[in-house]
This record gives C-alpha cells, sequence and structure tokens, in this order.
C-alpha cells in the first residue's frame, strides 16, 4: 500500500542563524555527561512520555520503527534487574572482560557494583524488534540496530535537553531483560537507561572529547 504524500513542512533559516543554532546545540550536547550518581527525585510521568514520543520520531529502515522502550519506575521490578545485572557484571569482570578492557575501565572507576540501577528514578530498557506482526503475520524489519540506535540517540539528547541526566549500561548477557520486562520472542535487549536527576555533590571523571581534526576529513 502507497503512502500518501504531503507538504514537507520545514522552517528555512538564513546562514548567520543557522551557525548560531548550530552551535547552541553544540554547546548543549557537549555538557551531557554520564552520571551514576543520581538522585531519588522521582519524574513527572508526562515528561518521560515526551522523552519517549522524541525517541520515536527517528528514523528508521523503511518506516517499520523498530523499537520498543519499556518505562520502569516500579521499586521491586528496578531491584530485580539490579540483581540480575549485577549478576552477569561480576562474571564479566571476574571471569570474561580482558586485561586491556579492565585497564580502560580502571581510571572511571566502574566495577561490577550497580547500585544506580535502584537509586534513579527511572529506568528505560530499550528493546530492539527483529521482526513485527501485522495481523498475526511475521512482517520483517529492515537495518534494525541502525535505527534502534539512531532513536536512542536522539532519547539521549531529548534526555539532556530536558535538564535530567542519564548513563547507558550495557551488562552482558541482558536475557535477563526480557524475562523480568514480560517482553515477546521478537523483541531483543538492546540498552538499559537510568536517567534522574544528578545527586546532590555528583561527580563525573574529568574526560575530554577528542578535537574536530581528530574525527573530520573534508574531501
Amino acid at each position: 500500500m502507497a503512502f500518501e504524500f504531503i507538504p514537507l513542512q520545514f522552517q528555512r533559516y538564513e546562514p548567520e542563524e543557522q551557525i548560531e543554532r548550530a552551535h547552541s546545540f553544540f554547546e548543549l550536547c557537549n555538557r551531557r555527561r554520564t552520571v551514576r550518581d543520581f538522585s531519588s527525585k522521582p519524574l513527572p510521568e508526562r515528561l518521560m512520555d515526551l522523552l519517549i514520543r522524541t525517541a520515536g520520531s527517528a528514523p528508521s529502515g523503511a518506516n517499520k520503527q523498530p523499537w520498543t522502550f519499556v518505562v520502569v519506575t516500579d521499586l521491586e521490578i528496578k531491584r530485580k534487574i539490579r540483581i540480575a545485572a549485577e549478576k552477569e557484571e561480576k562474571i564479566s569482570y571476574e571471569e570474561r572482560m580482558p586485561g586491556e578492557w579492565l585497564e580502560d575501565l580502571e581510571p572511571l572507576g566502574t566495577d561490577w557494583h550497580k547500585p544506580f540501577l535502584e537509586e534513579a528514578p527511572c529506568l528505560i530498557a530499550v528493546f530492539r524488534q527483529d521482526y513485527g506482526f501485522r495481523k498475526e503475520q511475521k512482517v520483517k524489519h529492515y537495518y534494525v540496530s541502525e535505527s534502534v540506535g539512531l532513536a536512542v540517540g536522539f532519547l539521549l539528547a531529548a534526555i539532556h535537553n530536558a535538564g535530567l541526566v542519564s548513563l547507558t549500561h550495557t551488562p552482558s548477557p541482558m536475557g535477563f531483560l526480557q524475562e523480568i520486562l514480560e517482553r515477546p520472542k521478537n523483541e531483543k535487549p538492546y540498552l538499559l537507561i537510568p536517567v534522574g536527576y544528578p545527586k546532590e555533590g555528583a561527580r563525573v571523571p574529568d574526560i575530554q572529547r577528542k578535537p574536530l581534526e581528530q574525527i573530520l576529513i573534508r574531501k
């Protein structure tokens, strides 16, 4: 079935304003930091809805929108997720991770303990839909990882823009999320994002982004 095509809603800006807007957005994004120390202050449900709607506005392969966002605020469910995640993380830190990986993580001060999974007022579990259904018929999805990655990028920017902090957490393996959150077989865990306000006195590593000349090539 063909889509109906409608006029594009587009706002044109003069070059000076384009640069000003781009610089302002860069400054906003450049202040975003990964945070592991969260306040327990709750988040408005309406705010979380808007953040997820923003994530859902991302482009996707053939417009299949192959994502599900599970917003978790229930204390008992967060507790179950922490216990399961720490179990896997402990094995990873003690058995799975090679020495080079552990050396790279050491300056960041991380280990298998993940208290933020309970302390953050909200967890967003992102699932990728490897395929979908239409009238009980299996429907193919395209570029699933790329599409979900784009949606997560939109989501992280929206979280930061709203004055909140977040952390991208990828315990491996993550199959426990599918079980705890009762997701169907066509969905696989992609990412776990604690979201909230920073705890009073929260600190982050003094890291730097690569300079432009290391990430830009002009031809």
